[in-house]
């Protein structure tokens, strides 16, 4: 598996010190060289997660890749791109629904990479359906989140809760701290360091592998 090299994290630094579009432009060399090592990663990532979750397997990098141009129009912020490359890697048949299931996210970040999963402010009926699936099968859920591979990469669960126990569920629930989340992730953060290591595409996917079932839970809640 190809691994990263140190100029895409020079390109990265150097955009956050210079995020306007004139040196953009005047940079666009390395900007493509830098997406494509970015695109040749995540392939050959996909290539391994295909085989223990078989149901990414009709993606490749190009769908799903984020761009790297920022939607400015309801942001104070407006700087025109983003310093970082991201890819979330799920079974959800388009890119118009990369949110709605739990996937594989990926991202590179000088001082601020990281591998990560899970339900992301799922809505709606996805929402009802893992808080449902949570309380029905409080320990399955339990097991995942306790497993050792799990703790080792991840720790505990993260994202938004809930200050109060969420419509239809009594507050004194055994379970309700876990029905309080509005968001279910799992984070591992990476250290420049680890990144640039021959070794990173293989720790990818042993943190990928420890992340499957958790997802492969959220995302039984919509079969």
């Amino acid at each position: 598996m190809p691994s990263l090299s140190k100029s895409i994290l020079k390109f990265l630094q150097d955009l956050k010190l210079n995020n306007n579009r004139e040196w953009f432009m005047d940079h666009k060399t390395e900007y493509e060289a830098s997406k494509e090592e970015f695109e040749t990663f995540i392939d050959s990532t996909i290539l391994e997660i295909v085989k223990f979750d078989p149901s990414i397997a009709h993606h490749n990098a190009k769908s799903c890749v984020f761009r790297i141009y920022r939607d400015v129009r309801f942001s104070k912020d407006k700087s025109p791109y983003k310093t970082h490359f991201g890819a979330h890697i799920t079974s959800a048949a388009t890119r118009s629904e990369i949110h709605s299931r739990a996937g594989y996210y990926i991202h590179i970040e000088p001082k601020g990479s990281m591998l990560a999963g899970g339900a992301y402010l799922p809505q709606g009926e996805w929402l009802k359906a893992i808080r449902q699936e949570i309380h029905y099968n409080t320990e399955a859920f339990k097991k995942i989140l306790n497993n050792a591979d799990f703790k080792t990469y991840f720790g505990e669960l993260e994202g938004e809760k809930l200050k109060k126990a969420p419509k239809g569920y009594e507050p004194d629930l055994p379970e309700i701290e876990l029905l309080k989340y509005k968001s279910f992730l799992a984070t591992h953060n990476c250290s420049d360091t680890e990144i640039l290591s021959p070794g990173f595409p293989d720790h990818c996917v042993k943190v990928f592998k420890a992340l499957y079932p958790f997802d492969q839970f959220l995302n039984s809640t919509m079969e």
